[in-house]
Parts: structure tokens; sequence; C-alpha cells
């Protein structure tokens, strides 16, 4: 079924570059969700 060889291997260097992106865009999606919040364009109710 699953090999231990592929269990084991590092991710290759674009499923890495992939990683990071997808880390990033939720970290800048976050940061100007809060900002909306504290500049009171959403209310802080609206997001639990």
């Amino acid at each position: 079924m699953f090999s231990m060889k592929s269990m084991t291997e590092p991710p290759t260097r674009q499923e890495s570059r992939t990683q990071f992106n997808e880390d990033w865009a939720a970290t800048v999606i976050g940061l100007v969700l809060l900002v909306l919040v504290i500049v009171g364009v959403i209310p802080p109710g609206l997001i639990p």
C-alpha cells in the first residue's frame, strides 16, 4: 500500500515552497482581519 521510502523522504523543493506560500497567505489574511476588526470595519462579534 504505502512504501516506507515515500514516508521518510523529505519534501521536494516545490512542495516546501508551496507550503511556505500557504503559511504566509494565512498569516497575511489573519492580520488583515485583525486590522479590520481593530479599525471597526468588521464588528468584533462577527468573527468567532
